[in-house]
């Protein structure tokens, strides 16, 4: 199946979901997680009606939280703060930009991800443009029924390190590289 098919389908099935309840489970599996790891700088994102809701991880987690907000064709970082109005109809942030690259971990949503850690987003290449400059670890949350066993992949893609669903968080298996 290809990418926009794929799109339009797991789009019906997040239609299905209880995004809240997932949210809040996804949330919970996190929380030690985070604690092991002990990141300080996390980038999250602003929930579009089909993504997970992770927004109440500050206040559960104490560390330094970022949103992104599209700016040409990348993205931007800017500590949490007053939103307003983005493209796409996304809230974005109106706090002055800081450098990517004081970001330990960055929190990736996704329409679907498979067990290689790569996404499925809207086809802009956002977050693969994102990931492939930044050098902080990154994990992508999903629910567990969107959480495929492979998907459609573009050389540009680029995976997240881990996945975290309601069920738990797990690093991705990297593939081993070839022969010299």
């Amino acid at each position: 199946m290809d990418k926009p098919a794929l799109r339009q389908r797991c789009l019906r099935l997040w239609r299905r979901l209880d995004r809240e309840a997932l949210s809040r489970q996804v949330v919970e599996t996190l929380l030690p997680w985070l604690v092991a790891r002990l990141p300080r700088h996390i980038l999250l994102y602003h929930p579009l009606p089909h993504e997970l809701d992770l927004l109440a991880l500050p206040q559960r987690y104490p560390a330094r939280y970022y949103l992104p907000k599209v700016a040409g064709e990348g993205l931007t970082v800017h500590p949490l703060g007053p939103l307003a109005p983005g493209p796409f109809g996304l809230l974005e942030p109106l706090t002055e930009a800081v450098d990517p690259g004081v970001l330990d971990l960055v929190v990736v949503p996704g329409l679907a991800f498979d067990r290689r850690g790569f996404r499925l987003g809207h086809g802009l290449g956002y977050y693969d443009r994102f990931l492939a400059a930044v050098g902080a670890e990154s994990v992508g949350v999903v629910p567990e029924a969107l959480l495929l066993p492979e998907l459609p992949q573009d050389p540009w893609d680029v995976p997240v390190g881990y996945l975290a669903t309601e069920r738990g968080v797990w690093p991705v298996p990297r593939a081993c590289p070839g022969p010299g």
